[in-house]
């Protein structure tokens, strides 16, 4: 009789067991599902309030793009006098100027859109040493239309980090 009563009482405990472990099994799913839509509205959240800094800097990096363009570098930094070395070096200078004062944008921008930024001004300053090497070129002002004049063979290197920048941003849309 003994064993009668406690084959009925896991008969009884049977169901409130298996009740029990689908109600765990659900509430585990449900608090995971919880955690996840909160973990994903604060990720929007943070979205909404990076993307205006992110559009920003891809701004400021577009602008020292234009800024380092060969053909517009040169109309805006004038050679000082002759000497096509101290006009090297000051149209270096104007560059890594532009990049220093842009260094902390990178923090808003992908690596690869950053390195191809990087890779551009470091393209603009070889073609400027290039022509500088030039042995035709003899003054500053055979500097400037040596430099242009490799512009009209190619475009200029900060053109396709451009076209990078837009296309990085229309994806963010």
């Amino acid at each position: 009789m003994n064993e009668e009563r406690v084959v009925e009482l896991l008969l009884y405990l049977l169901p409130a067991i298996v009740t029990g472990l689908i109600a765990l099994y659900f509430f585990r799913g449900h608090t995971k599902n919880e955690e996840g839509r909160r973990r994903f509205l604060i990720h929007k959240e943070a979205q909404k309030n990076a993307l205006p800094l992110r559009l920003q800097a891809y701004e400021r990096m577009a602008l020292f793009l234009e800024r380092i363009a060969p053909a517009k570098l040169l109309l805006r930094v004038s050679p000082p006098n002759s000497d096509k070395e101290e006009y090297e070096q000051l149209l270096v200078r104007h560059i890594e100027n532009e990049f220093d004062h842009n260094l902390a944008q990178q923090i808003y921008i992908s690596d690869e859109c950053w390195n191809i930024i990087n890779a551009a001004k470091n393209a603009t300053i070889q073609l400027i040493r290039k022509s500088n090497r030039n042995e035709e070129v003899d003054s500053a002002d055979k500097l400037r239309e040596t430099i242009l004049s490799d512009l009209l063979e190619r475009p200029a290197p900060s053109s396709a980090a451009l076209s990078y920048i837009k296309q990085e941003v229309g994806e963010l849309w």
